[in-house]
């Protein structure tokens, strides 16, 4: 993943000064919150519980996880998703463009987390605590969520191609559009947008 960038005028010494105060307030707490624990627990349980599907070429179907954000359905790939926080805190950036919700802490780790509507010509909706962490091997970047709602499988013949109405960068984002409305994300185009590539340096860190 390359670094991510940022356009200018963001008060990184604040942003780093707040998420320096969070780490200390979280340095100790070396197991996973109960919360998390929780919903990793429910997660399995819902993989255990679901039964098999018959015969249906594996390479026709989609595991994937449907979401909200910014009043939208969303669904994505669980292989790009490494785990979902129902609330997180988030130090927010001045001057950082509307897509950026701000920064959080990950095990000592600082990830940009952001709202999808600007990608697709919406204005941010603000709304949302939920979090879900996506990445290839590890969580590269947070997106704002307003309610992760299940696992499922997705046949691949039941998608229809993207909306005409999508803009050409909004396009190579999704892979289909389902008839329910919810509109499927492509993975790997959306963690490879420049639009979401944040410098996280040193730089203004105290």
């Amino acid at each position: 993943m390359p670094e991510r960038k940022t356009g200018q005028g963001l008060d990184w010494e604040e942003a780093y000064a707040r998420l320096a105060r969070l780490a200390t307030a979280t340095e100790s707490a070396s197991v996973m919150k109960p919360e998390e624990a929780q919903a990793l627990l429910e997660a399995r349980a819902r993989e255990l519980a679901r039964p098999s599907v018959p015969a249906r070429p594996s390479g026709s179907l989609l595991e994937v996880a449907r979401f909200r954000s910014g009043g939208q359905e969303y669904a994505l790939e669980t292989r790009f998703i490494h785990e979902v926080l129902r609330t997180a805190e988030l130090t927010p950036l001045p001057g950082a463009p509307p897509l950026l919700r701000g920064l959080t802490l990950l095990r000592g780790e600082v990830l940009p987390v952001v709202e999808l509507a600007p990608l697709f010509g919406r204005p941010a909706s603000g709304q949302g605590s939920g979090v879900l962490l996506v990445g290839l091997a590890r969580p590269e970047l947070g997106l704002s969520v307003e309610a992760v709602e299940e696992v499922v499988l997705l046949p691949r013949d039941t998608l229809l191609p993207p909306p005409a109405t999508l803009a050409a960068e909004a396009v190579k984002l999704v892979s289909g559009i389902h008839r329910e409305g919810t509109l499927l994300l492509e993975g790997e185009a959306l963690l490879g947008d420049s639009r979401l590539v944040f410098e996280l340096s040193d730089e203004g860190k105290p």
